[in-house]
């Protein structure tokens, strides 16, 4: 990496190794508190609410409101308790997501992304995990979806600053997964027919455990 982009990277929100990558595994509590502690829980937009299904609005302003969307998101992650959040999932169509992941090796990520973009990956980087895949907007439900266990994104922080973000495992799977509701896609509509019929099944027969918006 040439010189300039280093030192644009080191004028991020989070600090980068050696190549380039944030470090998104220090004072992951402190951070996750900060932004939680300054935000209002919203409920979760559920599968069939039309700004699930379509391509999100680039982050173009990173000020004042755009910071309590992202404080809003990190609270309503926690409430629903989950790893990874997209702005469309608490109505907001703008690319931006974040997460509070662990990695498969028990490692804790905590970081926002906006306006992501998943680098694609040469053949024999790819691994694929079969493993089984749930999300937020289709509560209750679950089901085993392969995706590459290793991904790559590239970005901007809250404040506007580029990034590249990477993950392995689990936390591979969450960044592939938020990045993809941002376009517009649920992890179901990668599912085969009759695999989308049984999870839309499963939150038909289940209750959320957590504030949603229902569907009119």
């Amino acid at each position: 990496m040439a010189q300039q982009d280093t030192d644009q990277q080191h004028a991020g929100v989070l600090p980068v190794d050696d190549e380039g990558f944030v470090v998104d595994t220090e004072d992951c509590e402190e951070r996750e508190s900060a932004w939680r502690e300054r935000g209002t829980s919203r409920p979760i937009t559920v599968v069939g609410n039309p700004v699930l299904h379509k391509e999100c609005a680039d982050v173009t302003d990173f000020g004042d409101e755009f910071q309590q969307l992202v404080a809003d998101m990190f609270a309503s992650q926690r409430t629903a308790e989950g790893v990874g959040l997209a702005a469309n999932q608490i109505g907001v169509s703008k690319k931006v997501f974040v997460y509070d992941c662990p990695d498969d090796q028990g490692v804790r990520h905590v970081g926002v992304v906006c306006n992501p973009k998943l680098v694609e990956l040469p053949a024999e980087r790819r691994s694929l995990d079969d493993s089984n895949e749930g999300c937020l907007s289709v509560p209750t439900a679950y089901a085993p979806l392969a995706r590459p266990d290793y991904a790559e994104v590239t970005g901007q922080d809250e404040r506007g600053n580029a990034i590249r973000v990477r993950g392995t495992g689990y936390f591979a799977r969450c960044l592939q997964h938020e990045t993809d509701h941002l376009y517009g896609y649920l992890y179901i509509d990668r599912l085969s027919k009759r695999e989308r019929k049984d999870a839309l099944r499963q939150m038909a027969e289940n209750e959320p455990r957590y504030p949603v918006v229902a569907n009119d």
